[in-house]
C-alpha cells in the first residue's frame, strides 16, 4: 500500500522562485515608472506565481518522512532527507520514522492461576508503512499504547506467576525469561502490523505479585523452598 517516490531537487525551485518574484518588482518598478498602470497586473501574476512555486517547497529531516496527499488520494511517500518540490497543492503530513519508546503503565491483573499481579512492559517500535499509519489508524501513538496494553494484559492470564501453584507449567511469568519476552513481542508484532508498525523489542519491565497478596506468597515461597531442602538432605 505505501509508495515511496522521489520528486524534484528543491534547490532548482529556488532559484525559479527568486528569479520570478525579483521578475515581478521589476515590472511593477516599470510600470509605475512609465505611467503604465496595466503592467501591475502582470507584476503581481508574476509574484503569485513565485508564491507558488515556494508553497511546494519542503524539507525532509533525517530519518523522517512527508505523506504526501491531493484532494483526498493518496500520492506517495518521501522517506529520503533532503530539500524537494512537489506540487504546492498536495497536502504534505510529516511522519517521524525514528524508533520510539513505549513505558506501559503498571496494570494490575489476574494470572493464568487467578492471582493478583503487577505487570508492566516497555517496548520499542517505529512507524514502517506510513501510509498504514495515517491512513487506518486515527492516532497512531494512543492505538500503540492501547494495543500494547491488551498485549501484556493478555500475556498475564495466559501463565501463572510461578510454579507454586501450578508445577507443570513449562512456561511461567517469573521463569519465562527471553521466550515470555519473545511471545510478547510476536503479540505485538500481529496487534500493531495493522497500523504498519515495527516492533523492535518488548521486554517485561515490572512483574510482582499484588500488595494483598504478597505477604502471603512469601511466605509459601520459603515454605517450598525449606520443604525442598529438607527432601534433598534426606
Amino acid at each position: 500500500m505505501e509508495k515511496v517516490i522521489k520528486p524534484t531537487s528543491g534547490y532548482s525551485a529556488i532559484g525559479i522562485g527568486i528569479v520570478l518574484l525579483l521578475m515581478s518588482g521589476y515590472i511593477v518598478y516599470l510600470s509605475v515608472l512609465n505611467d503604465r498602470p496595466g503592467f501591475i497586473f502582470l507584476g503581481i501574476l508574476v509574484f503569485l506565481a513565485s508564491v507558488f512555486i515556494f508553497k511546494g517547497i519542503l524539507i525532509v529531516h533525517p530519518n523522517h518522512s512527508r505523506v504526501l496527499n491531493f484532494f483526498g488520494s493518496y500520492v506517495g511517500t518521501i522517506k529520503e532527507n533532503g530539500l524537494f518540490f512537489v506540487n504546492p497543492l498536495y497536502t504534505a503530513t510529516k511522519m517521524s520514522l525514528r524508533s520510539e519508546n513505549l513505558q506501559g503503565q503498571t496494570l494490575k491483573v489476574n494470572d493464568k492461576m487467578g492471582n493478583p499481579i503487577e505487570i508492566g512492559a516497555v517496548i520499542v517500535w517505529k512507524i514502517g508503512d506510513t501510509y498504514k499509519a495515517a491512513y487506518d489508524v486515527e492516532r497512531v501513538f494512543d492505538y500503540v499504547r492501547a494495543q500494547s496494553e491488551a498485549a501484556v494484559r493478555h500475556l498475564a492470564v495466559s501463565f501463572a506467576y510461578d510454579d507454586l501453584e501450578d508445577d507443570t507449567a513449562e512456561i511461567t511469568l517469573r521463569n519465562g525469561g527471553e521466550e515470555v519476552n519473545h511471545i510478547l513481542e510476536n503479540e505485538l508484532t500481529e496487534r500493531l502490523s495493522k497500523a504498519g508498525i515495527v516492533v523492535q523489542e518488548a521486554r517485561i519491565s515490572h512483574l510482582a505479585y499484588a500488595a494483598e497478596i504478597a505477604g502471603a506468597m512469601l511466605q509459601r515461597q520459603q515454605a517450598a523452598a525449606i520443604v525442598a531442602a529438607r527432601a534433598k538432605i534426606v
